[in-house]
């Protein structure tokens, strides 16, 4: 299971799919698939768009709380998988009958483990909500619990190439999955008139150059009681040799007002290796130029939910809008909206919206064909 962001479940199939998933069915926020352990190991290494990839190891009958005790110590070879020197966490989705809230069912799935742990060893593992040894996933639906494991231990979304962020960051699996839908495949320049932390542009230059995201970060997997250090290799190095620095990429640039998230947008793009092919330009947008040719310009302005006002931002959108009409004859927009009224502003007519959800916020990612 692919846990993915609310309205890119179709592209997450397609990426699961290209990475030699079979089996692959779109889910509400999620992709069921089948994948044998190196293709396991490569979506970890190499899918852009998860949040989290889940192994399911058991599934059974659930109508309360023993039924999940007893199915919790039964699903693994606990002996094998859990012994009292590892740290684990349970993350729960979901209800069942007597089991409504997921701190109470995760408190069930962790008494089951533990006591188990007693009577083997007559000690128990420590909870690590933050590092686990072992990342657990319970989901409970129409009477049945389905148990998996957590091969990432965090969130998939982490590159690990930002430490700076502003106040509303876009989390980088859901820049990846639209710059996936904005089709720009790496011919024509690309610019960001309101960069921010750079993380569409880092994500979009990653993916033209076939940057593996997974590459420098552990993972919990690496701690699994069948975890094949062998195989693991190949795929790591796999993923290595996909990358090809590049040679002649058109320009792409971000502008951005603020000298401070200017050079917070440089260390992040020096962080994630791709110093040579990103170039951040400090000033606001109205003061810059494109360059030459025709391009993509995509970016996610704020929109009054957590940056900013209304009043504030309604001159902001009506410049954008002043700005792509005088110097992007001819390009392709595709911005995140989170508020149509300020959209509106920018005067400018959508031919494609695609509904997103951007941290609980009801978004569109509105492509406009600018004239």
């Amino acid at each position: 299971m692919a846990i993915l962001p609310q309205g890119l479940e179709d592209c997450g199939c397609e990426e699961l799919e290209a990475l030699g998933a079979h089996d692959v069915h779109p889910l509400r926020r999620a992709a069921s698939f089948q994948a044998d352990m190196a293709c396991l190991y490569r979506l970890h290494l190499q899918a852009r768009l998860p949040f989290r990839l889940l192994r399911e190891v058991a599934r059974f009958r659930c109508q309360g709380r023993q039924n999940l005790y007893d199915g919790v110590w039964s699903a693994l070879d606990w002996e094998r998988w859990l012994h009292p020197s590892m740290t684990f966490r349970v993350d729960v989705t979901g209800t069942a009958p007597g089991l409504n809230h997921s701190h109470f069912s995760a408190l069930q799935v962790k008494n089951a483990l533990v006591d188990l742990q007693r009577e083997l060893w007559g000690e128990r593992s420590s909870i690590d909500l933050d590092n686990p040894d072992l990342a657990l996933h319970l989901h409970l639906n129409r009477g049945e619990a389905v148990l998996s494991l957590d091969g990432s231990g965090g969130s998939l979304h982490r590159r690990g190439y930002r430490a700076a962020m502003g106040d509303a960051p876009l989390k980088e699996n859901l820049a990846a999955g639209l710059i996936r839908l904005s089709g720009w495949n790496g011919t024509t320049p690309l610019v960001d008139p309101c960069c921010g932390s750079g993380v569409l542009l880092i994500e979009a230059a990653g993916m033209v150059t076939d940057q593996a995201p997974g590459l420098g970060r552990l993972f919990a997997l690496q701690e699994w009681a069948d975890f094949n250090q062998e195989l693991w290799q190949q795929e790591l190095d796999r993923a290595k040799a996909r990358f090809h620095p590049p040679s002649q990429l058109p320009p792409i640039i971000g502008f951005e007002r603020d000298p401070a998230i200017a050079n917070q947008a440089r260390n992040n793009v020096e962080s994630a290796g791709l110093g040579s092919v990103i170039e951040i330009r400090s000033g606001d947008f109205q003061t810059q130029t494109l360059p030459p040719g025709i391009g993509v310009l995509v970016c996610n302005p704020p929109y009054g939910q957590r940056i900013g006002t209304e009043d504030d931002l309604e001159g902001f959108y009506r410049a954008l809008g002043n700005f792509v009409r005088q110097q992007a004859s001819g390009w392709q927009m595709w911005l995140l909206s989170g508020n149509p009224a300020l959209t509106g502003f920018l005067r400018l007519k959508t031919s494609r919206r695609i509904p997103i959800n951007n941290g609980g916020i009801d978004c569109r990612w509105l492509h406009y064909a600018i004239r």
